[in-house]
């Protein structure tokens, strides 16, 4: 019998995707899709699970999935002038550039010259931008991710005191502005944060993404809240075995919480449907603005 406490993505996922399918059925009675264009400078192994389970999605949803793998010398204006190339080609819905790429890369700069249009990850500072005047057609996937998990709780968010652990650009800040939008009153931890439990005890709604194995424990948070975990760390067991665990010590807090969103299997499922929602919003943008004859 599955424990109620924890609130994982199967479902959520599966909502997701639904809709996607319908929208796809739809976007098909007047155009074909574009392909979807994964992006990875150098072989990337670590990394090649998600694109597998990124390439089966899209499969499944009837979006073509163009893998490519670029030489890891390829420079930075070579990258850039083929990225530029993609922007202007009917033939690609949308460009996902994989991470982590080599230390010559300038990430930032190569999103940047994403077009916003086909930016279906949201990583494009002007996507990003886009969500401080509430535009939140394309956003960063894994901070919908996180939004879409709490709305399963069937808590209204709006009034909410939500306490986001954790201030990077692709998910701290986005997550923290997106609960804003949605009407969430939202305070933002991070490194130099004086008491994190002092802060994390009176949320309603945690969400944790730092990248530390278990740093958040029961006494940390508030009884009855949701806690979403969206870190994912991979430890070496006592065995020598290895296993991926969340932020968030899940056995623990599931005690003390309403839900608790496990890991693996959380955030991560929802994470991918969402990268495919951003996709055929991004062929409707498209097609708005003209570019689909």
């Amino acid at each position: 019998m599955s424990d109620p406490r924890m609130l994982t993505g199967k479902a959520v996922r599966k909502r997701i995707l639904a809709d996607v399918r319908s929208r796809i059925k739809t976007a098909k009675k007047t155009h074909e899709l574009g392909r979807l264009v994964s992006i990875s400078i150098g072989q990337q192994d670590d990394i090649d699970v998600y694109i597998r389970n990124q390439a089966r999605t899209a499969q499944k949803l009837g979006i073509p999935f163009d893998p490519q793998i670029w030489p890891a010398d390829t420079s930075q204006n070579e990258a850039k002038s083929r990225i530029v190339a993609m922007n202007d080609d009917n033939d690609v819905l949308g460009i996902i550039l994989q991470r982590p790429t080599p230390e010559h890369i300038n990430v930032r700069s190569l999103q940047s010259a994403i077009h916003p249009l086909k930016d279906v990850e949201g990583m494009n500072p002007a996507s990003i931008g886009n969500i401080v005047y509430d535009d939140l057609a394309l956003v960063p996937c894994t901070a919908a991710a996180s939004v879409e998990m709490l709305k399963a709780t069937g808590m209204d968010i709006k009034g909410l005191e939500v306490v986001m652990v954790g201030h990077s650009a692709i998910v701290g800040k986005p997550a923290a502005f997106l609960l804003m939008a949605e009407g969430a009153t939202v305070t933002v931890c991070h490194h130099m944060t004086r008491s994190v439990a002092a802060h994390s005890r009176r949320a309603d709604v945690l969400i944790v993404a730092v990248g530390k194995p278990h740093l958040i424990g029961a006494d940390m948070v508030k009884p009855g809240a949701a806690v979403i975990d969206i870190g994912i760390n991979q430890i070496t067991e006592k065995d020598g075995s290895t296993a991926i665990i969340g932020d968030v010590d899940t056995e623990a807090v599931k005690e003390i919480a309403s839900w608790v969103t496990p890991v693996p299997g959380g955030v991560g499922p929802v994470t991918v449907a969402v990268l495919m929602r951003n996709a055929i919003t991004a062929f409707e943008k498209q097609k708005e603005a003209g570019w689909l004859s």
